[in-house]
């Protein structure tokens, strides 16, 4: 009797514990960002500038993830 995950098996958990973890490092950093550092609020005395920054940061490290993702998936 054969010992262990067959290797395809386990570079497909490999796939989908990665794609969970790096969404929800996204996610986590994103709203720790925008709620905790007040990057996400544009009244009171913070600069328009850091808010769009902040916008534009989140956009361009989605766009980043999601190409991770997909070649990730892609790749079989």
């Amino acid at each position: 009797m054969e010992q262990g995950w067959d290797p395809q098996i386990k570079n497909f958990f490999k796939k989908i514990l990665n794609s969970i973890s790096f969404g929800l490092m996204w996610m986590i950093g994103c709203a720790v960002a925008g709620i905790w550092f007040e990057l996400g609020y544009t009244g009171g005395t913070r600069p328009v500038i850091l808010v769009a920054g902040f916008y534009v940061a989140a956009l361009i490290t989605l766009i980043l993830l999601l190409r991770y993702l997909i070649r990730t998936w892609r790749n079989g």
